[in-house]
């Protein structure tokens, strides 16, 4: 197989390295917005180089992945349905709600299977809290509780393009509570605060966020984030029902001190980014776009499914800015 990957920072050259690596691909050819940054990463990585993502896609590939920054992403996957390939996009897919739907509509119109980056689904706890979820080993699930907290605010840069911090963070929160349980949110209420850099305020977003949900079938949720956990990088996820509980992120690596006497619990190392909690589940997910790109499984997150999430956190943006209960009836894209 030959996969073709547009985008070279971070994630992008993490993924190409994985994607170099994984049984089955035979080439990977990178490309960027900065060809000079995309030649750099084929040397280091021993991989094909592109000039650009368009030529990239006319050199003939079996999966295209797009790694960009988000407003490359609509465009180049466009561009990956256009031509027929595969497509792998990181999340979001779009930068605004209007989009999101429109993008929705035309790959469900098309044959050509697109893959959205929402690792959390292939994490190894979320999956077991799904398993545990779908056979009834919790009862009847009445609450859940997930969180996702940053060891440390990104860059000022980063945030006015963000989409803000439910839309940049708690997405995944959103996407995963809809794998894990099975289940819509119907109505979202949230608060957001400021205590930290001021150009959180100034880009009219929120350092730290929280928000109620519940869901179709009486579920209440709650969801937290900040940008400000010196602590560590502190994802976790409470599954609560009437015959049991099950936790995930719950081991060493617990990026919290317990204040109990004699409590060695967790034990460390924490982790301090995304990438070093999510490494496994980064894998997993595309070594799943490999086998869709082979025609062997179908997608296993749809444009729908980003876009069910991004809803959710509209109505949560929607609810911190106006201070009420929003329905999710409101929000375009059902």
């Amino acid at each position: 197989m030959r996969i073709g990957l547009a985008g070279v920072g971070r994630i992008g050259a993490f993924h190409a390295e994985t994607l170099r690596d994984l049984p089955g691909v035979d080439e990977v050819v990178v490309a960027d917005a900065l060809p000079d940054a995309a030649r750099a990463v084929a040397d280091t990585l021993g991989v094909g180089f592109a000039a650009t993502a368009e030529e990239l896609l006319a050199s003939g590939l079996d999966g295209f992945v797009v790694a960009t920054a988000t407003p490359g992403h609509a465009p180049l996957l466009r561009a990956g349905v256009a031509a027929g390939v595969p497509t792998f996009c990181e999340k979001p897919v779009a930068a605004t709600l209007e989009e999101t739907v429109e993008l929705a509509r035309l790959v469900a119109g098309s044959d050509v299977p697109v893959h959205v980056g929402f690792q959390r689904r292939f994490d190894a706890g979320y999956r077991r809290a799904k398993a545990a979820v779908d056979a009834g080993e919790l009862g009847f699930v009445h609450s859940v509780r997930s969180q996702t907290h940053d060891e440390a605010p990104p860059h000022a840069s980063y945030v006015p393009g963000s989409g803000g911090i439910f839309r940049d963070c708690n997405v995944h929160d959103f996407d995963v509570l809809r794998f894990v349980t099975g289940h819509e949110v119907v109505t979202a209420y949230a608060a957001g605060g400021n205590k930290g850099a001021d150009f959180f305020r100034d880009a009219g977003d929120v350092d730290t966020a929280a928000a109620l949900l519940t869901l179709d079938d009486g579920t209440l949720v709650t969801v937290t984030s900040t940008r400000y956990h010196g602590a560590g990088h502190d994802v976790r996820m409470e599954v609560a029902g009437s015959e049991g509980t099950i936790g995930v992120g719950y081991d060493d690596s617990l990026a919290l001190r317990s204040a109990e006497e004699g409590a060695s619990y967790p034990a460390g190392p924490v982790h301090h980014s995304f990438m070093d909690r999510f490494l496994p589940a980064y894998r997993a997910e595309l070594t799943a776009f490999v086998e869709v790109a082979r025609g062997e499984r179908p997608s296993p997150c749809t444009v729908d499914d980003a876009l069910q999430a991004f809803r959710t956190a509209e109505a949560c943006d929607r609810s911190r800015r106006e201070g009420r209960i929003v329905h999710l009836d409101e929000v375009p894209g059902a």
